[in-house]
């Protein structure tokens, strides 16, 4: 899905907002994610997943067409963890709220 099929979809399953306004909202969330993960945050969408940066340490590569070695630099790269509810639905499998375990009863005495 392309990000102008996202904002049509959103449109379409939202008519009470305007194109416009889900274009701005979608742009506004990219953006906030990518502002976060350019100062190093980390972004956590629950039930979604999780955006964090790795950092990756300089060294020596190989250039494919020659053979030679080649300098390669530290960088940092965006790096996407999904979440549970995400895996489970990806894979199939049913969509389940966490079961909530029964309070033990007090007894007043």
């Amino acid at each position: 899905m392309t990000r102008s099929e996202l904002i049509a979809q959103l449109a379409a399953s939202n008519p009470h907002l305007r194109q416009p306004d889900v274009e701005l909202i979608v742009s506004t969330i990219f953006d906030e994610i990518t502002d976060a993960l350019a100062r190093g945050d980390r972004v956590e969408l629950r039930g979604f997943g999780a955006f964090s940066i790795k950092k990756r340490d300089p060294r020596t590569g190989r250039n494919p067409r020659t053979g030679s070695a080649v300098a390669v630099s530290a960088k940092a790269v965006p790096y996407f963890k999904p979440g549970k509810e995400l895996r489970e639905r990806v894979n199939g499998g049913p969509l389940q709220t966490p079961a909530r375990k029964p309070r033990a009863a007090t007894v007043a005495g």
